[in-house]
């Protein structure tokens, strides 16, 4: 585990030659002076409370690097991790073979391949005032002397995101990877690919190396396109994501690249890494950037070359307090390194997890305390109730902050929340703020506890809770709050994909009166547009044209824009493929759908409720008579290879890269899945292949190699033997 958890910004040497192992400084710098005090004995207390922080630790960072939903807090995490540091120096027999300290971060663990990074990408260790970073400064000074000085420093932005590798080979992106434990990672080029080319360039400049490199550098989201996203999935009753932070490493990890590329991920670069024995054309960190930028890779601005450390101070003091303030996405420090790539080697690493050369200027979280005036509650498309706190009015981090996101009822009651209650309101990286917890000792028993309202606040109808899940719903089809946002999911991209209706323009024809439901949108007339506030005849027919053309828009379209509660656009297809019309769809039992590959109870319930509701079924009707497409086109024609095949792809294979034998599967008819059970037909397996051939062969399920898949795509009489 990294020193800290937050520290998104990860560094590498930047050089070309292995750092030295664990604390062994190079020979020719003097050592550091010997501890004068002598060792102490660690007694029980100390080893029961080392072994519970590295499981605390432990699940923390799994939470945080592979999860990527943390429950703790980086502060909370920092201090934690410091305390384990502390009791481990004290007590050397309380330091274990597992301990987090000794780690760089968490092991990668999902469905995507693994990368071998060049070069080891490495954490930080943190200061947290200035005090600790001339304690640094100092440690340097004993190691290199005046070298330091000669040195100077460079002072970067510490991006809040994620970190990501990207492979140039003769100045093409061939691959991008995750930063994963710091050794491994795990390949996601198929979604950077989705990441706008002025950000991630598929091709460097001419002035970069040819051979092989990888740019490091840290994936973020911005600001306003967060704020966008997370209010259309507020509007829509989806879950919002916590920060920009765990939505770019969230949305860089996802097995579909489309939702990928509906993400506006952006990407600064901060380092350079070669194979050993390679130079790179740079001797100090100021020339690597202005390198990165020449070759077309964006850097993040405000960074400084500076001959002092005080420079350094009174630039983050100015960062802090001013700067971060006016920036569109987040930051949580800065990074102060060494400017020096040859003293950066001379350095080296510490414990084999961070340089020496470089450090973390950590700054304070953007914490206020303000007063819950009230809380009020939303309904989304599919009918969850969101409740959300209205703030006596407070400046943080340069934003005046008048709301917060509760996300559920149980979490007002496991923080105690009250009405009435002075909070502290987080707003560091959290665009929409969080209420961290109340202030007790400011109670004066005037505040009143909050339940969510028994009863939907639109319309009236009670409000129902399934077990094992926490959030509260109404169930009225028909009810205006959900019809609203409803509207705004129908018409969205992902769903019928019609044109030219803004939030602001559905919200125009719902108070006009001209549309309740989907299905009026359908007997909108030119006319009627032509009536109402900023409709112009070119404007009117082409949102004419827009409705008419999403007629013709698939059943998997339909199903996903239908707002059904769980079904989103991935189990839509799986319907739609599986009953081919709507009708179908409509009369299949719970047990029907739980035939469907894919597909589970929660869904199957789900769809069951919708269509068994009269409102539902009416609104079906009514989209029947404006002559909607109740089909879905079969993608595979009769006599595909694998048609009707179940296939899982587990390891790495020779020539094919995972989305590219995707791609031939389905092309065959075949459908690809991430699991092993009685149903897969067969599992195309490379080198690796872990547990998932372990499963197979337990199951009895069959498994090929790639030679043997790509026979069978091409005799059809072979594989349907």
């Amino acid at each position: 585990m990294a020193t800290s958890r937050s520290e998104k910004q990860r560094e590498d040497k930047g050089r070309t030659r292995q750092a030295p192992h664990q604390d062994q400084s190079p020979a020719h710098l003097p050592p550091l002076p010997p501890n004068p005090r002598p060792p102490k004995e660690a007694g029980p207390q100390h080893h029961s409370r080392a072994a519970e922080l590295r499981v605390i630790l432990t699940r923390a960072s799994h939470e945080y690097y592979v999860l990527d939903s943390p429950t703790m807090s980086d502060a909370e995490y920092d201090q934690l991790f410091r305390e384990l540091q502390e009791l481990e120096q004290n007590f050397p027999e309380c330091l274990a073979p597992d301990s987090p300290t000794l780690r760089i971060g968490a092991e990668p663990q999902s469905q995507l391949a693994k990368h071998d990074h060049l070069q080891p990408m490495l954490s930080l260790g943190n200061a947290f005032d200035d005090e600790e970073l001339r304690a640094w400064e100092e440690r340097l000074v004993r190691l290199a002397g005046g070298d330091v000085a000669k040195s100077g420093y460079t002072a970067e932005l510490k991006i809040d995101g994620t970190a990501v590798a990207l492979t140039y080979e003769n100045q093409l992106f061939v691959k991008g990877a995750t930063r994963g434990n710091g050794i491994i990672g795990e390949d996601v080029t198929v979604n950077l690919r989705t990441v706008r080319d002025v950000d991630v360039p598929l091709r460097l400049h001419e002035s970069a190396p040819k051979g092989r490199i990888e740019v490091r550098g840290e994936i973020y989201f911005p600001f306003a396109r967060f704020e966008e996203m997370n209010e259309a999935r507020a509007r829509a009753g989806d879950p919002v994501f916590a920060n920009p932070r765990n939505a770019a490493a969230g949305s860089l990890r996802m097995l579909d690249p489309a939702i990928t590329a509906s993400r506006p991920l952006r990407f600064f670069g901060y380092s350079v890494a070669a194979p050993d024995g390679e130079e790179l054309p740079f001797e100090t960190q100021t020339e690597l950037l202005d390198a990165l930028v020449q070759w077309g890779v964006p850097v993040a601005p405000h960074r400084m070359r500076a001959k002092t450390l005080a420079q350094v101070e009174k630039w983050a003091y100015d960062l802090e307090h001013n700067i971060r303030s006016e920036l569109n996405f987040a930051i949580d420090g800065a990074v102060v390194k060494v400017d020096s790539l040859r003293l950066q080697d001379e350095l080296g690493v510490v414990g084999g997890r961070e340089p020496r050369w470089a450090i973390a200027r950590k700054f304070a979280p953007d914490i206020a305390e303000t007063k819950l005036l009230a809380i009020e509650v939303n309904v989304g498309r599919t009918g969850a109730l969101n409740p959300f706190a209205v703030l006596e009015p407070v400046e943080i981090g340069g934003v005046v902050v008048k709301l917060a996101t509760l996300h559920n009822e149980d979490l007002v009651i496991a923080k105690d929340l009250r009405v009435g209650d002075w909070v502290q309101v987080k707003r560091a990286g959290e665009v929409i703020p969080q209420i961290i917890a109340p202030i007790p000792d400011k109670r004066t028993g005037s505040e009143k506890p909050w339940r969510m309202p028994k009863k939907c606040p639109v319309c009236g109808t009670p409000v129902t809770r399934e077990e094992d899940e926490a959030a509260i719903y109404c169930p009225n089809i028909a009810c205006p709050g959900r019809q609203l946002e409803g509207l705004v999911h129908f018409t969205s991209r992902g769903a019928m994909d019609i044109r030219g209706l803004s939030y602001a323009r559905i919200q125009q024809l719902v108070e006009e009166g001209l549309v309740k439901d989907s299905g009026d949108l359908y007997g909108l007339t030119r006319d009627q547009l032509l009536g109402l506030e900023g409709y112009a005849d070119k404007g009117a027919d082409a949102l004419i044209a827009a409705i008419q053309t999403s007629k013709s828009q698939p059943l998997s379209r339909l199903l996903n824009a239908l707002g059904i509660r769980h079904v989103g656009s991935i189990a839509a297809q799986l319907l739609a493929q599986h009953f081919g019309t709507l009708d179908a769809v409509m009369s299949a039992s719970a047990d029907d759908i739980l035939n469907v590959r894919g597909i589970g109870s929660t869904i199957a319930n789900g769809v069951v409720a919708y269509f068994s509701n009269p409102a539902g079924r009416a609104l079906v009707e009514k989209l029947r008579s404006h002559g909607l497409t109740f089909t879905e086109p079969r993608a595979v024609a009769a006599g595909g290879a694998l048609s009707g095949k179940t296939v899982v792809i587990t390891g790495t294979l020779p020539t094919l890269s995972r989305s590219k034998a995707t791609a031939i599967i389905e092309a065959a008819g075949g459908r690809v899945t991430g699991s092993v059970s009685k149903s897969t037909d067969f599992l195309v397996a490379g080198e690796d292949a872990g547990s998932k051939l372990e499963k197979a062969k337990t199951l009895g399920v069959e498994v090929i190699d790639e030679a043997e898949l790509l026979r069978r795509v091409k005799s059809p009489a072979t594989s349907s033997a």
